[in-house]
């Protein structure tokens, strides 16, 4: 259970850093204290379920990623919003970073 506590805290985290959000920022979109953000982060005590979803939303991920690390059908979902937003010569430049990073992270 600590291990799980603390990998989550660790996505916790690297997603607000992410978002360029501070804990008392996240604290208010996800409608919870700071230190309960501070306390999840550093793995110390386990969210409540209703917290769990509140910190979800505020970060746009999935409670399957916050929880396992595992990306789902939410998280694409997500993301597939963030990208119909975009115009056709957006979208394609999108598609070349994609492309870029994925060649990169590949390489060995």
């Amino acid at each position: 259970m600590d291990d799980l506590l603390r990998e989550m805290g660790e996505r916790i985290l690297a997603r607000r850093k992410q978002l360029c959000m501070t804990q008392e920022e996240l604290a208010e979109a996800a409608g919870v204290t700071p230190q309960m953000v501070s306390t999840a982060e550093l793995g110390k005590k386990a969210l409540r379920p209703a917290n769990l979803i509140k910190i979800c939303t505020a970060l746009e991920v999935s409670p399957d990623y916050l929880l396992l690390g595992r990306i789902s059908d939410t998280d694409h979902s997500i993301l597939a919003k963030k990208v119909a937003c975009l115009s056709p010569v957006q979208y394609r430049y999108l598609e070349n970073i994609i492309d870029s990073f994925i060649a990169v992270a590949t390489e060995k």
